[in-house]
């Protein structure tokens, strides 16, 4: 694996971690995008999406004005009885805060608190990936995303 590699998902687990997990208000844009970005030395990422429940988006990550990878994704929160959507996005902030350097693209494979518990399943690597990602509320799926993404160039 190559250093830029390596820095890559280093950059992308602490972009990830600032953006969305962090709970932070996103920027809501002209079209009722919401943004987030995260910067740091030569890498710059966005993540943009549309939507509550359900949502669609994408994160893009930029090296030196020059998009390198970028990820698309599609999810929803199942209604059930005694829980919220901001409980299970809660909930889904905490898991993402668990990425890993090994498969950066979501969260961890799995997490569990109190009754919660997120399951993500990915195959691929940073060239070229899919996968999804399941949080279930006392054994019951209250959340589904799929997604998937790779290397802007295919040489990541």
């Amino acid at each position: 694996m190559s250093n830029d590699v390596e820095e890559l998902r280093r950059f992308l687990v602490k972009a990830k971690i600032n953006a969305y997990a962090s709970g932070r208000e996103a920027a809501v844009l002209k079209d009722v995008c919401k943004e987030l970005i995260f910067s740091e030395g030569k890498f710059l990422y966005r993540d943009r999406y549309f939507g509550f429940n359900s949502f669609i988006g994408e994160e893009v990550v930029f090296c030196e004005e020059e998009c390198i990878w970028g990820m698309n994704y599609y999810g929803y929160t199942i209604p059930l009885e005694g829980i919220s959507s901001k409980e299970v996005y809660a909930f889904l902030r905490e898991a993402l805060k668990r990425a890993n350097e090994g498969k950066p693209f979501r969260g961890p494979e799995k997490y569990e608190e109190n009754f919660f518990r997120y399951v993500n399943n990915v195959e691929g690597d940073m060239r070229m990936f899919k996968g999804s990602e399941e949080i279930f509320y006392r054994g019951k799926e209250v959340y589904r995303l799929l997604y998937h993404g790779g290397s802007a160039s295919g040489e990541t």
